[in-house]
């Protein structure tokens, strides 16, 4: 196996070379960008799509596959408008909001300080003497609309806002059908809708994005030894799936800040290029919401133990994760350059790579014939057959060899199989490895098990040795 010398490496990471990285690979686009685009709307590509499949992958592995105590369910975007009177979001799912009548734009009144001025970006909203600003009011959150042809009263829903609702309205169903009890848990994955003031940072904070939410329902006296459980539980899985852990942290909520119904609420924040910044938040809710749905509904959410006759409104704990967030915090994290050394494959080269973990990887092998002749594209089809059987793969014949490892590079993917003069006469590949480029021959026969098996060992960041 040749393996080069070590590449100098740096933590170069910034939003700019993230957002031009996704556009170039084809991870993400703008919304609608020959219409000129919709503010924080965004398009995910090929390579996007499969690594937001992967991390939803990863999550339901987690929450269902490792467990034997969470059922799945997949909620409607359209609830009943009771729904969100009695979760609060019709009355209280507000931001502060004035308008610069100056520029004609809107901000959030607890966040000027944090946002350029529409007219001069190097101040802040109200320190122009141009600025002419609105007193703040209320700003609901919830995107309106009609159900039905015609818009008349009785007709208003809202798009939801998070997907915990939707479980906690099918509480009572779950528990007749699942023959689950308490401690057990609900999951889901699925669009929510909030018409935030002033999104940005790319996929960080949009107006449509997806949601990956479980409720734990728990008897009262466990609460706290559960909520405990899963703030542990949560770390584990980014660092498990490649995330530095110098770069995650818990941050508890102080108590000013938690919601009226949560007696804990801790947030999992990554060290984002725009500082540190929420990913998931892990809450321990009391009985709010499944008394005040009984209580809108008319509709018992309870349990009763059989064994010990003791009938309880279960306590809630909540991880809710985004998945776009975790999909970013993947790539700043698994984003990367180094100036190859030594005497490996463009040694003295500055390349961009993406080191994601293997299961994340959009692709995990490409198979890439050396020359378009002497039957090696017909031999490379052949073994790509037989690779993307095991994983996702990918045949790729366009440009020079350098110019394709660099493209898989970008990409992400671990593992590049070359099909060159040799594997003709005796049928052997050269397997290249993206992290440390490696390479090595493996018989034809045996490389889609080998990849696979690589795809699923352990594995970690090499950032972590640089």
């Amino acid at each position: 196996m040749n393996k080069p010398s070590p590449a100098t490496t740096q933590d170069a990471v910034t939003m700019d070379k993230i957002v031009a990285l996704c556009k170039r690979r084809g991870f993400v686009f703008p919304s609608s960008e020959i219409y000129g685009g919709v503010g924080s709307t965004y398009d995910f590509g090929h390579y996007g799509a499969l690594l937001k499949a992967n991390v939803k992958s990863e999550w339901w592995r987690a929450m269902l596959s490792e467990r034997d105590d969470i059922v799945a369910i997949d909620s409607a975007i359209l609830q009943h408008p009771r729904v969100w009177e009695a979760s609060g979001h019709l009355a209280g799912f507000t931001d502060p909001l004035v308008d610069c009548r100056a520029c004609g734009q809107r901000f959030r009144a607890d966040d000027l300080a944090q946002v350029p001025c529409g007219r001069k970006p190097s101040l802040h909203p109200g320190d122009s003497d141009e600025c002419s600003l609105t007193e703040a009011r209320d700003f609901n959150l919830m995107f309106e609309t009609t159900i039905g042809p015609v818009k008349e009263s009785g007709a208003t829903a809202y798009l939801r806002p998070e997907t915990a609702q939707g479980i906690f309205i099918n509480f009572k169903n779950v528990l007749q059908f699942s023959r689950q009890k308490p401690p057990f848990g609900i999951a889901q994955i699925g669009k929510s809708f909030r018409n935030e003031i002033t999104p940005g940072n790319f996929i960080f904070r949009t107006r449509e994005f997806e949601q990956m939410e479980m409720e734990f329902f728990v008897p009262p006296h466990e609460a706290e030894r559960w909520f405990e459980h899963w703030l542990g539980e949560r770390v584990r899985w980014y660092v498990e799936l490649g995330i530095r852990p110098d770069h995650l942290r818990l941050r508890a909520h102080d108590p000013d800040e938690l919601s009226h119904y949560s007696s804990a609420t801790s947030d999992v924040e990554y060290l984002f290029p725009i500082g540190w910044s929420e990913l998931e938040g892990i809450a321990n809710r009391g009985d709010f919401d499944l008394s005040r749905h009984a209580e809108y509904s008319g509709e018992k959410l309870e349990y009763f133990d059989q064994g010990s006759g003791e009938r309880y409104v279960p306590h809630v704990i909540e991880p809710a994760a985004g998945v776009d967030r975790a999909v970013l915090a993947f790539l700043v994290d698994a984003y990367d350059e180094e100036v190859v050394s030594g005497t490996a494959e463009g040694a003295g080269e500055l390349r961009t790579l993406l080191r994601l973990h293997p299961r994340l990887a959009p692709v995990k092998a490409a198979v890439l014939p050396l020359l378009k002749r002497e039957g090696q594209p017909e031999l490379a089809r052949e073994v790509y057959v037989k690779v993307r059987e095991r994983v996702q793969a990918e045949y790729d014949d366009g440009g020079s060899i350098g110019k394709r490892y660099r493209r898989q590079d970008e990409i992400g993917t671990p593992f590049c199989v070359t099909i060159d003069h040799q594997s003709t006469d005796d049928e052997t590949v050269t397997v290249r490895e993206r992290d440390t480029l490696a390479q090595e021959r493996v018989p034809i026969a045996e490389v889609a098990a080998l990849i696979e098996e690589r795809v699923s060992a352990p594995w970690s960041t090499p950032k972590l040795m640089s």
